[in-house]
């Protein structure tokens, strides 16, 4: 998609602060970060929302949560804990329709969110 934010920051168009990228996920910061780490991890191919993502039946839900805790080892949150968290929707606070998980960590996080 021409006018995504997510597949313009894949494509390089955009630059981000990558911090991990395999053959199908890219991983960077948030630009807005809620918590000491909080790192987008998206796929390549775009997706609008888990949802569209679940549908593709390919293995790329699997891709994007071994990515998810890859991130999470190398920012040395996975031991002491992590969330992985998909929006999807409006209602959920999605704001960019390009299917992505935020990797929250580094100090605790409350229950319920938000």
């Amino acid at each position: 998609m021409t006018d995504c934010l997510f597949c313009k920051i894949v494509a390089k168009e955009i630059p981000a602060e990558i911090v991990l990228e395999t053959d199908r996920a890219l991983a960077f910061r948030d630009i807005n970060p809620q918590a000491p780490t909080h790192v987008l991890v998206i796929p390549k191919e775009h997706h609008p929302d888990a949802a569209a993502l679940a549908e593709a039946d390919d293995g790329l839900a699997d891709d994007l949560l071994k990515a998810a805790h890859a991130v999470a080892v190398q920012e040395g949150v996975a031991e002491a804990g992590y969330r992985v968290v998909l929006n999807t929707g409006p209602a959920a606070g999605q704001t960019v329709f390009h299917v992505h998980a935020h990797v929250v960590g580094g100090r605790d996080l409350g229950w319920p969110p938000g």
